[in-house]
């Protein structure tokens, strides 16, 4: 019956309906002191909507109606569709041959009927909570395809698309009805709906198998590639299971106190472990331009023929067992996955960079997010500028970075501007749940030039940035502003293994701020603060070529109640090297801060002066101590700021390690508290690789943003 369900979870998408271009807004619905079930009763529009909530359970645990639920106080926002609405998605199931004629009396099965009702009313309410948040169309996320930041009531984030004509809204591909928008409730806000919003519940393996049952245009190629290589098993995962167990058994902790003393703030383990992936896709046009043939008549063996011609991929072994990671066709095809599910919106973060305005979200410098590909783990440069129009993957410009500049694009050679990511097709059946796909028109490689540039390039990521887990579960930066989403708790590894990339030792209490409103001195607002008798170990992006590189940390100097750990480094996470002496966070550029008082720093720290050459030495003393100051790059404080990090005497980075490393080889750095204290805490913020031909470099020195 599972399957049967599932069955008709994939089939239950919404047809396309399009943009509007002329409304009349001159009728507009005014309900400001009744319930949002109040409003849906009086309008006999919405009769059939009704209906199912006052039959739809809230949750498979509870008796309790949606329509107790919206009767209550609150803030919800509902996407209301009408009876012509559910009438429209009735066709379309009759279409598919899922229900026998257009009509509630159409189901064979109560239970797959249940399941449509909870497709049509789960998908249309977002509870915000105690956030006073309300979607009305002005306060909808402004960027194209960008997701609501709360869940509906099926956890889906649904997505906004904006028509040419300003009025013409879709909530995934169904259309607010621009004459009855915004109808204000003492408990929430209801938009109309010209049809219901219902996302896909296929995987992105159903809809690549789709395509290529079908052969639908657009994608195909790109399908029977990810075929071949073996990945459809792993694009059928979407949630993990034993973790929602867990999680409502309370095995899992569902929070815990900041201080091991039972005092502070209250921080909260995440209530689900979804599964997601991006594929940047070249589009079937790419591929029947570069083989000289139709799309659908391209075959696996085309596409490897084309590759071994052209040599990329030099170095892969040339056989038909795809599915191997050294094989040549194996290594092309997942250079184009990440292992988590990025929004348009947070393919690139933007907050407190230099010069951003969070207001109207224009783009200001360079903003470079660095992810791990899946397969042979290589880096992937996500781009986003002023100058760039567009996020781009790999794209390598010349910038204005002296001293005195705006680190704003100068100018891009034609043969490093990377490849600009599409927008994707977010309607119907492409709406899937655990992951997006992003059409490309140029072919994606990660050839020599693309590792030399890389390794030309100081390499800069939040830590955040590593754990595929925050970013598919909305952990990172999170713009829900309840304290559930902004204090997080990720459990000890003895609970669950939440982070695939970090081993948590039982006695490390490992926790996440983002940080976003409070105006702290970090790189995008947020920050991991780890707490207990820390002892954790994680895994490093991979290096993008053979060579020397420091690692960097990004310490932002505390006061007397962070703490002091013993770093380790190397290739086996059971036998890491100590390197060098304990670590002390208490460390800042003027004093030492310890318990019973401040020490003078003797690190070299000296403030900026008008004095560009006085500024080099002062940065050359730190070096030879193992600190450099703060980056330019970002505020020291909330968006706005004039003052960047680099004027700031508490964002410091250290110099953890200068050493040989090889791209092919997996890296792995420990921090262990030696501080038998558990209130101390350990800090992290950014990391950064420079190799040797950046911060030794005679002829351009590295520059300070």
């Amino acid at each position: 019956m599972k399957k049967l369900i599932g069955l008709v979870l994939a089939l239950s998408t919404m047809v396309l309906v399009g943009c509007t271009e002329d409304v009349d807004t001159s009728a507009r619905y005014v309900f400001k002191e009744k319930t949002i079930t109040d409003y849906l009763t009086l309008h006999e529009e919405y009769d059939e909507y009704v209906k199912l909530l006052k039959t739809t359970p809230v949750s498979t645990m509870s008796e309790t109606k949606v329509f107790q639920l919206l009767s209550a106080r609150g803030n919800y926002t509902v996407f209301a569709p009408t009876n012509e609405a559910i009438q429209i998605y009735l066709d379309t199931l009759y279409s598919k041959g899922t229900i026998t004629e257009p009509s509630w009396e159409g189901f064979r099965d109560s239970m797959v009927l249940d399941s449509i009702r909870k497709v049509i009313v789960y998908n249309s309410v977002v509870d915000t909570g105690d956030d006073n948040v309300r979607y009305e169309t002005a306060t909808l996320p402004t960027t194209q395809n960008s997701e609501i930041p709360y869940p509906n009531m099926y956890d889906r984030k649904l997505v906004v698309h904006y028509c040419d004509n300003p009025d013409s809204i879709l909530i995934n591909d169904a259309l607010i009805n621009p004459r009855n928008k915004d109808i204000p409730a003492i408990n929430g806000v209801i938009q109309c709906m010209d049809n219901v919003v219902a996302p896909s519940n296929n995987t992105m393996a159903f809809l690549l198998t789709d395509i290529i049952n079908n052969k639908k245009e657009g994608y195909y190629v790109a399908a029977q590639l990810v075929r071949a290589v073996g990945l459809l098993d792993t694009l059928m995962a979407w949630r993990d299971e034993v973790y929602e167990e867990l999680y409502k058994k309370g095995t899992v902790k569902m929070s815990v106190q900041s201080n091991t003393d039972g005092s502070g703030e209250t921080f909260y383990s995440p209530e689900h472990r979804y599964i997601g992936f991006t594929f940047f896709a070249e589009t079937d046009s790419v591929w029947a331009a570069l083989l000289g043939k139709p799309a659908l008549e391209i075959e696996v063996k085309d596409v490897v023929d084309y590759l071994i011609k052209n040599n990329i991929y030099p170095d892969a072994v040339r056989n038909d067992d795809y599915k191997n990671e050294n094989n040549i066709l194996n290594q092309f095809v997942t250079y184009h996955f990440l292992p988590m599910s990025l929004s348009t919106d947070r393919l690139v973060l933007h907050y407190n960079e230099n010069g951003y305005n969070p207001n109207n979200g224009n783009p200001s410098v360079p903003i470079m997010e660095f992810y791990t590909t899946m397969g042979k783990r290589r880096l992937m440069k996500l781009f986003e500028s002023k100058e760039s129009n567009g996020v781009y993957i790999n794209r390598f410009p010349k910038l204005k970075n002296g001293r005195r500049q705006n680190y704003h694009e100068d100018y891009c050679d034609e043969d490093k501007e990377g490849i600009k990511v599409g927008m994707p097709d977010l309607n119907g059946e492409n709406n899937v749940r655990n992951g997006i796909i992003y059409p490309i028109e140029k072919l994606l490689v990660y050839d020599d030039a693309t590792r030399n540039n890389l390794q030309s390039n100081r390499i800069r990521w939040d830590v955040t940035a590593m754990w595929p887990e925050f970013m598919t579960n909305g952990i990172r930066c999170s713009e829900i502003t309840d304290s559930r989403h902004k204090s997080v708790y990720i459990p000890s590894d003895a609970a669950y293994k939440y982070l695939d990339d970090v081993t948590i030792s039982e006695e490390t209490v490992f926790l996440y701020w983002t940080g976003r409103g409070n105006g702290w001195q970090n790189m995008q607002g947020d920050e991991m603060t780890i707490r207990g008798l820390t002892d954790c170990i994680m895994r490093l992006p991979p290096v993008p070529k053979r060579g020397t590189y420091e690692l960097r940390y990004a310490i932002q100097c505390g006061g007397n109640m962070r703490g002091m750990v013993q770093f380790y480094w190397g290739k086996d996470p059971e036998n890491l090297a100590a390197m060098g002496i304990p670590m002390d966070l208490r460390q800042g550029a003027y004093t030492l801060n310890t318990s019973t008082g401040s020490i003078p720093s003797d690190i070299g720290y000296a403030d900026d002066t008008q004095d560009d050459d006085y500024n080099a030495e002062i940065d050359k003393r730190l070096r030879n101590n193992g600190f450099m100051k703060g980056c330019q790059q970002y505020t020291a404080g909330g968006p706005g700021g004039s003052d960047m990090m680099r004027k700031s005497n508490i964002c410091i980075r250290r110099i953890l390690l200068r050493e040989t490393m090889d791209p092919d080889e997996t890296y792995y750095i420990r921090f262990k508290t030696v501080m038998d204290d558990p209130t101390r805490y350990f800090y992290m913020d950014y990391l950064e690789y420079a190799a040797k031909e950046v911060y030794d470099n005679p002829v351009e020195p590295e520059d300070i943003w």
